[in-house]
């Protein structure tokens, strides 16, 4: 198992390296605070294609990043959420130096055209396109315009099609220059040693200043009434959470887990077990820079949406009363810490938990650290988040009844 995580700074990119000389492999991630609530209002979904333009842009006329690491036997990838972006590969230890280079070059120094440009626009369209068809992402993009609205955290991480459409080279480069490249980031290593990083710092261009990028401030969620549909639909029920910096955060996290998908947990016994009213479901907590979306996403057939929401009410009525039962308490920490080791066993896993928990190198995370914490959490934590979400329940399913 790779060691503790070690703070190394050997050029003007600060890295966080965890070693272990048994493995044969190196992951290795620059993850940066940058994601859609950054898109500017106009250009929804530009984080996105920036994204995708820089894993696809070739490389001095050779490929691009992916498919050189593809070539080399090994997997990249990326992804851009709310307020970070992921830039990774998992390579051949041996391989390791090339790649650390080869993902500085793509991410950091790229060269953008508009051929690339226009192929990865068609790329994100698509993508958007599959998701528009499953109400399973569909509704979760309204829960959060529903929990956020006006505000960038309510606006798709994909993006906007029509603003997809209209955003040229220019935009990318600028939102590039002077949004992405002025952000907090940090290369995460996991392998049996450091690759070399000599040289692989970033240059900040000073040519063009940052624009100004006031958020506005966090509104009351909005309510709607609720259109069931005649036919399968997927329901999101929640509300507002802490934010990721938040030192209180984690009582949501073990609330998620007593409404989880686990037998153990009261809302599986309850709405599985007992009425048989749904065979997919599962329930998160989600942190971001203002604020975070704790949230319960069900499969529900025609007719049973109302029960299930009325299920979900009383689940958390009861703990905002009475509080949790000691041995649910029990099993919901066990269980979130169970998934922290889990992904701690798997580097790949491990380097992207690490990336987004010390959200780009700006907060102080130790998976050791993270277990006392939840292993902290009481009952009177778990009942006031539990009265915290009941009182400002948000209900969204989709699709709608036309």
């Amino acid at each position: 198992m790779p060691s503790s995580p070690t703070v190394v700074e050997p050029s003007a990119l600060p890295t966080i390296a965890l070693l272990d000389e048994r493995l044969r492999t190196t992951s290795i991630c620059l993850a940066v605070r940058y994601g859609s609530r950054d898109d500017p209002a106009e250009h929804g979904g530009l984080a996105h294609l920036l994204e995708h333009t820089l894993m696809s842009a070739p490389l001095d006329g050779n490929p691009s990043f992916c498919e050189q690491v593809e070539r080399l036997g090994g997997h990249a990838n990326a992804e851009t959420g709310l307020d970070i972006m992921l830039f990774y590969a998992q390579v051949h230890a041996d391989d390791a130096d090339t790649v650390a280079r080869l993902l500085h070059q793509a991410v950091l120094r790229p060269e953008l055209t508009d051929a690339v440009l226009d192929t990865e626009r068609d790329a994100v369209l698509q993508e958007l396109a599959a998701a528009q068809a499953d109400p399973g992402d569909v509704v979760q993009d309204a829960f959060l315009a529903r929990l956020f609205p006006g505000h960038p955290l309510g606006r798709p991480v994909g993006g906007d099609v029509e603003q997809i459409r209209r955003i040229s080279l220019l935009d990318v480069l600028v939102g590039h220059r002077t949004r992405f490249l002025t952000s907090a980031m940090t290369l995460v290593v996991i392998g049996p040693r450091l690759p070399r990083l000599d040289g692989l710092g970033r240059t900040v261009p000073a040519a063009v200043p940052p624009p100004a990028h006031a958020l506005p401030p966090l509104a009351g969620t909005t309510d709607a009434a609720v259109t069931w549909p005649d036919e399968y639909g997927w329901l999101c029920v929640g509300a507002r959470s802490s934010a990721a910096d938040d030192a209180g955060r984690r009582r949501f996290a073990i609330l998620a887990q007593l409404l989880g998908d686990s037998p153990s947990s009261p809302l599986y016994r309850r709405l599985r077990n007992e009425a048989g009213l749904a065979y997919s479901f599962a329930c998160w907590d989600r942190g971001y820079q203002e604020a975070g979306a704790w949230r319960v996403l069900v499969g529900v057939e025609p007719g049973n949406g109302e029960t299930v929401v009325a299920i979900v009410r009383e689940i958390l009525a009861e703990l905002a009363s009475a509080g949790p039962d000691p041995d649910d308490l029990a099993a919901a920490r066990r269980q979130a810490g169970m998934r922290l080791i889990l992904d701690s066993e798997s580097p790949l896993d491990q380097l992207r938990m690490v990336a987004q928990r010390t959200r780009a190198g700006t907060a102080d995370w130790s998976l050791a650290g993270e277990l006392a914490a939840l292993d902290a959490v009481d009952a009177e934590q778990v009942r006031a988040a539990a009265a915290e979400v009941l009182g400002e329940l948000t209900v969204v399913v989709r699709p709608e009844a036309s």
